[in-house]
């Protein structure tokens, strides 16, 4: 299966610490939802902050629809 990327957008002065409090609570759903093999990162902008997670493509729907993620892409390999 592919690898996917979900994309939750932070705005204002506290964004950082939102988006990296998020984290916390997207560690604790993909223990009770038993999702695996998951990254997660914060990439602070100038605007906003966001919070990213890389996943395999099973899980798609199960994220998709309980986090509601601003985007989501598919990550290509490039190699």
């Amino acid at each position: 299966m592919g690898l996917l990327r979900f994309h939750w957008d932070f705005f204002g002065p506290d964004s950082v610490t939102t988006a990296e409090h998020f984290l916390h609570h997207l560690d604790e759903f993909c223990k009770r939802e038993n999702v695996s093999g998951y990254r997660h990162w914060v990439s602070p902008q100038t605007v906003r902050t966001t919070a990213i997670m890389e996943c395999d493509e099973q899980y798609l729907k199960l994220i998709r629809d309980a986090l509601r993620p601003v985007r989501g892409e598919r990550v290509i390999d490039a190699g």
